[in-house]
């Protein structure tokens, strides 16, 4: 049998509706939860909407997947026609239809674009919603995020908190556990930190001694004059020189953002050693007129 034969007996050969289903299966998507896909809504009804993938059965999208907004009515958010992005939330049932969500692939979003927030140090609005012994729960973006008490500015009226927005930082982000843990405090400090600077003298009260140094609140931030960096004389105890509420005027001698560190100096204040120690109030009162001088005589 020549060739040209064969093709005829090919050619001529039945296609039975058996073949056809097999070709289809052949050449269809196989879809699976967690997939985005694209596809065109192309029918609404009262309890959601019919969308075309390109499978060999349209998928369905609840009218509660539509959006994480209140949709009073689809075609609003999902136009008829249209090309868009959909999550698969179900795999496939008997009839191979698979259930979408636009909701879930908008939450989706959210956590990335939080995420790559908190890797750029960013800040974010958040707003309030309740409160619990441990601190307050938030609305971020419309996702539901957490305040520990110790990260807040304000900590004994927590009630008072409630429909407030604030500005915070991220602590914990774990979309497989649904975790946000935020921080208010972290937002400070990251704002304060912008504002300072290496020479810069800044004013603070003092909130704890320890035998290594003394600690100072700048406007909300922590900082930490140690006892070498108190005057060019020996101390024998720091708690003889300052005492907790007192304010002080210091220079900056080190930051570390990353950390959340300040290092403060009242050594290069001093005319001569032992200055801090003898007169302080006098040191304070031309502080700043010395931490020029200081600052000056380091560019030299």
């Amino acid at each position: 049998m020549n060739s040209e034969s064969k093709l005829s007996q090919t050619a001529n050969s039945p296609f039975t509706m058996d073949d056809f289903a097999k070709a289809l299966e052949k050449h269809d998507y196989q879809f699976q939860k967690g997939q985005v896909v694209h596809g065109k809504v192309f029918q609404l009804d009262h309890d959601g909407a019919y969308v075309d993938i390109g499978g060999k059965s349209s998928a369905f999208l609840p009218r509660d997947e539509a959006s994480l907004r209140a949709v009073t009515d689809l075609s609003e958010v999902l136009p008829l026609q249209e090309e868009m992005q959909f999550l698969i939330i179900r795999d496939q049932d008997a009839e191979g239809q698979v259930t979408l969500s636009r909701k879930q692939l908008e939450i989706q979003h959210i956590w990335e674009r939080l995420a790559e927030m908190q890797e750029n140090a960013q800040t974010v609005q958040v707003r309030v919603m309740g409160v619990n012994k441990g601190g307050v729960t938030v609305d971020i973006l419309s996702l539901r995020g957490f305040i520990p008490r110790s990260h807040l500015a304000e900590r004994d009226n927590l009630e008072a908190l409630k429909g407030q927005n604030l500005t915070v930082g991220f602590l914990e982000i774990n979309k497989n556990t649904n975790k946000l843990i935020l921080s208010q405090r972290l937002a400070t400090r990251s704002s304060n930190f912008s504002l300072l600077e290496l020479g810069q003298l800044v004013e603070g009260k003092v909130t704890g001694i320890k035998p290594f140094g003394v600690f100072v609140d700048l406007n909300g931030m922590g900082a930490l004059l140690h006892i070498k960096q108190v005057s060019q004389k020996f101390i024998d105890s720091l708690e003889k020189v300052f005492q907790v509420g007192q304010p002080i005027k210091a220079v900056i001698i080190d930051l570390d953002e990353g950390k959340g560190r300040v290092a403060l100096s009242t050594r290069v204040l001093e005319n001569f050693p032992g200055e801090v120690l003898e007169n302080f109030d006098e040191v304070m009162a031309s502080a700043e007129a010395r931490a020029n001088r200081a600052n000056n005589k380091a560019s030299e």
